[in-house]
């Protein structure tokens, strides 16, 4: 089969994570996982980034040393995969890694022997909260359009990046879907990006601006890799650069995809694929792009104070019930708005009382009758028609549709519960054992089907549902939470 290498934007460290980071992280582990059950390789790279100077920022104002604060908080975004239930590969750091920091100045020197760096002076309007500059055409009413702020004047000289050299290129790998970027909408963002023409864009910082945090360019210890370019190269020197790693899973995997959040896609769909071009590496195959969680209509946000803390959710609600309203209530084109009370209706009406109720009626079925499984062999009509199942699920994650995915499994246990009120085993008498016993045996056999199906987006949950259809446990898997 094939290979899949799947990767997260990494974040900012300047404080601890929030429920935006658990969505992206789920979203990728569901990838991942999904993978591997359909019998391909699949390697899940996370991290963060901790060479951003909003990082230093913060550390001054907690009055701590710079090192101190970012592995203090680098180690509370590791940390969160455990209770969410994200089974990742690997866990780059930025500034601790050595794989990383060598990597970097490897790349750095592939660009710079194609001729694709110079150094000039320049002054431009740049927004701390996103480490960039900005056009005044990109403003809106003269803010930042991520943080609403107005960016301040900067005159530094720095080093830049040929980016306009490989604008047709760029531009001929999203228009020939050779790197796919998912969904349509943002394509078509990229596109008009591309085709408004590129500028050259600055690839270094003077290192004093930052106290000397972050990695120096090579050959010039006054500058700093500006932290969006060392950041993406994560993806990469995290394998170990033209290792073996490397090889096996970027050179020749069959799919890289890329799992990242609406604000950084001209990082990802441009400056990215510009980069490997330089550097003359393989490109990524597959960009798929969220939208942004909201608090009250407010982007959630470390740098704007607006955060929903995913530990919590889990310690009061249970990781599934947070996985599941990440992967079933988020909008794949659009923004999506969190209350508890959207994530306890949505698990207490698809799991406690569809899905769990699903497979707890139809084992207490056959306890009753049977003690055990029926015999009569598995599958029926029903299993058939749930055969359409995987292919459902896979199509939509495919192009990163968690929504359509996870609705797939829910209509399948509409389907199933319609079933059982259509069949009414229990009204079976003692002469229509064997056709009790295979509508029984079909059921079961469902059940199965869809809990297989869930393992991917709950792991632990489609778990306990696989041991009760087994019989192990009469126990339901999904409480009510409401």
């Amino acid at each position: 089969m094939g290979r899949r290498y799947v990767t997260t934007a990494i974040p900012y460290v300047n404080a601890e994570p929030h429920l935006g980071y658990a969505l992206e992280l789920v979203q990728a582990d569901v990838l991942a996982r999904h993978a591997r059950r359909a019998g391909h390789e699949a390697r899940l790279l996370t991290g963060t980034d901790d060479n951003a100077l909003k990082n230093v920022v913060a550390a001054r104002a907690a009055g701590v040393d710079t090192r101190t604060f970012v592995d203090g908080n680098a180690a509370r975004f590791a940390a969160l995969a455990k209770p969410l239930q994200v089974a990742f590969d690997d866990f780059v750091r930025t500034s601790a890694d050595e794989r990383h920091l060598d990597g970097v100045a490897r790349l750095w020197a592939a660009c710079a022997a194609r001729g694709d760096f110079y150094r000039r002076s320049y002054s431009g309007l740049y927004c701390g909260g996103c480490e960039q500059f900005y056009a005044q055409a990109d403003l809106v009413d003269g803010v930042c359009p991520e943080h609403g702020v107005a960016p301040e004047p900067v005159t530094e000289s720095n080093w830049f990046f040929r980016l306009s050299r490989y604008q047709d290129e760029v531009l001929a790998a999203i228009e020939s879907g050779r790197v796919r970027v998912e969904p349509a909408a943002r394509r078509n963002e990229v596109l008009a990006f591309l085709r408004g023409g590129l500028s050259d864009i600055s690839v270094s910082r003077p290192a004093a601006r930052s106290g000397g945090w972050g990695i120096p360019v090579p050959g010039d210890p006054s500058q700093t890799v500006y932290v969006w370019w060392d950041a993406l190269g994560n993806y990469v020197t995290a394998l170990g650069y033209e290792s073996e790693r490397y090889r096996r899973w970027w050179a020749e995997s069959d799919e890289r995809i890329h799992v990242i959040g609406k604000g950084i896609v001209r990082f990802h769909a441009v400056y990215w694929l510009a980069l490997l071009l330089s550097a003359g590496q393989p490109l990524p195959t597959t960009i798929l792009v969220h939208d942004y969680l909201t608090l009250n209509g407010a982007k959630i946000s470390k740098s704007a104070g607006t955060t929903v803390d995913p530990l919590r959710l889990i310690d009061r609600y249970g990781s599934d019930a947070v996985r599941w309203w990440l992967l079933r209530d988020v909008a794949r084109l659009g923004d999506t708005d969190f209350t508890t009370t959207r994530l306890i209706d949505r698990a207490d009406r698809d799991l406690a009382n569809g899905l769990g109720n699903l497979i707890h009626r139809t084992t207490t079925l056959v306890r009753k009758h049977f003690g055990a499984t029926p015999s009569g062999g598995a599958g029926g009509p029903l299993t058939a028609a749930l055969g359409v199942l995987p292919e459902q699920v896979s199509r939509a994650l495919g192009v990163g549709d968690f929504r359509t995915a996870t609705g797939a499994l829910c209509s399948a246990v509409e389907q199933a519960n319609r079933h059982i009120d259509a069949t009414r085993p229990w009204q079976l008498g003692d002469r229509d054992s064997a056709a009790k016993s295979a509508v029984l045996a079909d059921l079961l056999s469902a059940c199965r089907l869809i809990a297989t199906e869930l393992t991917p987006f709950l792991p632990d949950g489609a778990a306990r549902l696989l041991a009760q259809c087994a019989g192990e446990t009469a126990v339901p898997a999904f409480p009510r939470i409401g």
